[in-house]
């Protein structure tokens, strides 16, 4: 079974394909869509993502085993089961017609008739126009096609529901209104009946139809563009001393870099988002300074200066202390690979260490271990569920939140900070650890 990380940004409608064909595939897929994970536009322009993906487009997937794959399709394919793939030669070759289909008939107009209405492209009447009428073409040849069928292919969804609902999402949400759709009853029940598949969704969430077609907003499509910087304002003199400024200013515009690569449009206005709220900004001021026990911690005696420092100032109403364990030790193999599990996931939280402290350990040898630790949070919540930037690995573990004033949660915090002691509840012996401070 597959098992990896999506690279995406918010609300794409094509990593919703391989989304959702692991809902259906039970493949274990990690969605990196924000900070510090993964920020579109800047991550994927480094040496490092661009050494597995070329073009530095997304969705790009990357397995567990680090197998990389770019475009959405293949993406989607390989997430998928045998049922959805198409279990016979003719079925499969079907499904394939199908995300042919979508990527040839209506990506193009769909993309031509809403991205003006969302902002992303200038509204241009003929050719939205245009759009409208090989949107009804491709509506027409849907609603025929599934007259008789509930699928597009076989009696069940397969990637090629999974592929045509996507590229007709925003259309139907944006522009598909009841009016227009009349005309489509079969296409319309389809799509319907795709997006409130449990699978569906549990990505998409609830779909809504269209009440009225949007149009093209100017103020929206002016918002959206970059803002140019005001031109300095022209010195007293008169049209001789303007034009010493104006050489200058044409020999800068001259000396110009070449602009870098640009995302396409829709990529560039779907993937700003606004900054997000700090997730423990309500939460009232503690007597428990972190980072004077992480300088402890790091500096001095574990077991005589920092365990000790640490329950002197312990705020056992301001912060909590969790138990993590990893939930799939039959899929560990060498022991430095599942070292780069933990790794990873500390990597990807790098905007939680202000407010945690965490001690990981790996137990066991090749072939025959776990994992497990010890985590500090602010707060009495799993700080993991507080922002979505910190939950590409957590759901990979089991919590359990200790009792802060019990002894076993102190023998845990010993042994985890300390790495040493019997860990009797573990069943083998220390291997290696990792400290996310």
């Amino acid at each position: 079974m597959a098992a990896g990380t999506l690279y995406t940004y918010p609300e794409n409608w094509r990593a919703f394909k391989a989304q959702i064909a692991a809902q259906y595939s039970g493949a274990r897929l990690k969605v990196a869509s924000g900070s510090p994970a993964f920020t579109f536009g800047q991550t994927n322009r480094t040496p490092a993502f661009l050494n597995n993906f070329p073009l530095g487009k997304v969705p790009a997937y990357q397995g567990d085993d680090g197998f990389c794959l770019f475009e959405s399709n293949a993406i989607a394919h390989y997430l998928s089961n045998d049922a959805l793939r198409g279990a016979t030669p003719q079925a499969a070759a079907q499904v394939l017609q199908w995300v042919s289909f979508a990527d040839s008939e209506i990506i193009p107009p769909a993309s031509a008739w809403v991205f003006p209405t969302l902002g992303i492209m200038q509204f241009n009447k003929q050719a939205t126009e245009q759009a409208k009428e090989d949107v009804k073409r491709v509506l027409a040849v849907l609603n025929q096609h599934l007259n008789t069928r509930t699928f597009l292919v076989g009696e069940r969804v397969s990637l090629a529901d999974i592929t045509v609902a996507c590229s007709m999402l925003w259309l139907y949400k944006q522009v598909l209104e009841p009016s227009f759709r009349q005309s489509y009853p079969n296409a319309t029940r389809w799509f319907t009946t795709c997006v409130n598949q449990p699978q569906f969704k549990a990505v998409l969430g609830e779909v809504k139809l269209c009440e009225k077609m949007a149009q093209f907003d100017a103020k929206k499509f002016a918002d959206m563009q970059p803002k140019k910087e005001t031109p300095p304002k022209k010195e007293k003199g008169g049209k001789e001393a303007a034009k010493p400024q104006e050489k200058k200013e044409k020999k800068k515009e001259e000396k110009k870099p070449a602009p870098e690569e640009e995302m396409d449009d829709c990529d560039a206005a779907l993937a700003s988002e606004p900054k997000a709220k700090d997730p423990f900004a309500h939460l009232p001021k503690s007597s428990f300074v972190m980072d004077e026990f992480k300088r402890k911690y790091s500096n001095e005696d574990t077991m005589t200066v920092a365990i000790p420092h640490f329950w002197e100032h312990f705020d056992h109403e301001g912060y909590s202390i969790w138990y993590g364990q990893y939930k799939y030790p039959e899929e560990l193999t060498l022991t430095f690979k599942s070292c780069n599990l933990i790794t990873g996931m500390f990597q990807r939280l790098d905007k939680l260490r202000k407010n945690a402290f965490a001690s990981v350990i790996l137990f066991g040898t090749n072939n025959d271990s776990s994992i497990s630790g010890i985590w500090i949070f602010r707060g009495q919540d799993l700080a993991f569920t507080l922002s979505q930037d910190w939950q590409i690995d957590y759901e990979s573990y089991d919590w359990r939140k200790l009792d802060s004033k019990s002894e076993e949660c102190k023998t845990m915090v010993k042994e985890y900070f300390a790495w040493e002691g019997d860990f009797k509840h573990v069943g083998k012996a220390f291997n290696q650890g990792k400290i996310f401070k």
